[in-house]
């Protein structure tokens, strides 16, 4: 059992390490948590319901994830080679439109809330 929790403590610590990298040199992340943080105050101010600022604030979260994923796949692009290459810019570029993409997934719920307040 101790060795499990360990593990646990060891996933913790990693994971906390690469948001750490992430924060420390994305500045796009930063935008996102400043985002998060306002619509997050939105989203408990609004009279919408659990159910709804749930998933709105579940979105903000994973547009954090999919942007933490976006830097894993540029490090790993740039470990590989710094010459201009296909592959290398496709790579980069789908995971920034993965990016962009749950933003707008998250903008589209927000869009739907705010309308059934209407």
């Amino acid at each position: 059992m101790w060795n499990q929790l360990k593990r646990v403590q060891q996933r913790a610590i990693w994971s906390w390490n690469g948001f750490a990298h992430v924060w420390q040199t994305e500045g796009s992340l930063r935008q996102w948590i400043v985002l998060n943080v306002v619509f997050g105050v939105l989203a408990f101010v609004l009279p919408i319901s659990a159910g709804e600022r749930g998933m709105l604030l579940m979105g903000g979260i994973m547009v954090l994830g999919v942007e933490c994923m976006n830097t894993a796949i540029e490090r790993v692009v740039d470990d590989i080679g710094t010459d201009q290459r296909d592959a290398a810019k496709y790579a980069k570029d789908t995971a920034s439109a993965a990016v962009a993409l749950t933003g707008i997934a998250v903008g589209v719920a927000w869009v739907c809330v705010l309308i059934g307040l209407l």
